[in-house]
């Protein structure tokens, strides 16, 4: 099972979650793929996902984070044991949001939604400050994000596997190029190492 959570004021529409989804339907496991609209909510985002996987095994279960889904996923795969790969993930989202406070629109769909103070709090009480088991974990970080800084990426997931994407973006837009080798780290398939 692969469960993919995407990042802030995006959606199941985003650009890397459909291009999973597609290659995975096309292997003929699009069973085997959840990618759930994610609440503002950081306390009832990880309440959900937690309930969508409460029956998968660990050695079953693989989250894939983008942005703020890269915290998120960090938190659960701490607590399930599971393996995570994280796409430019957030790593102190509550300085990064603060300034979102207030009402914001989806990227996809421009529908409104509130980003409340208080999820802020929220945000903190996930943070996981060292990872326990780094061979779990599958990093992959551009030097061209516009939003995060990558170094800060690479300092917060030491001893995981790590690849530096020397360009590209947030969104990660040539993520077709990377999407094997996050396929085969979640099938339980180290990456191979950077040339």
């Amino acid at each position: 099972m692969i469960l993919y959570l995407h990042g802030f004021r995006s959606s199941p529409q985003s650009f890397k979650a459909r291009l999973i989804g597609e290659r995975l339907q096309a292997l003929g496991r699009g069973a085997d793929y959840l990618c759930p609209q994610l609440p503002a909510s950081p306390a009832a985002a990880v309440a959900l996902t937690g309930r969508l996987v409460a029956d998968c095994a660990p050695q079953r279960l693989a989250l894939i984070g983008s942005s703020l889904g890269g915290y998120y996923a960090t938190w659960l795969a701490e607590r399930l044991g599971c393996r995570a790969v994280l796409l430019n993930p957030a790593v102190a989202p509550p300085a990064d949001l603060e300034k979102y406070v207030g009402v914001s629109t989806d990227w996809h769909s421009g529908a409104p939604f509130e980003f409340k103070v208080e999820y802020l709090d929220e945000l903190r009480a996930l943070a996981v400050p060292q990872i326990s088991a780094p061979q779990r974990y599958f990093l992959l970080a551009a030097t061209g994000d516009e939003v995060l800084d990558w170094r800060q990426m690479v300092a917060h997931y030491p001893g995981a596997h790590q690849h530096v994407i020397d360009g590209s973006d947030h969104g990660i837009a040539d993520f077709a190029h990377y999407l094997d080798r996050v396929l085969a780290f979640c099938d339980g398939t180290a990456p191979a190492p950077d040339p």
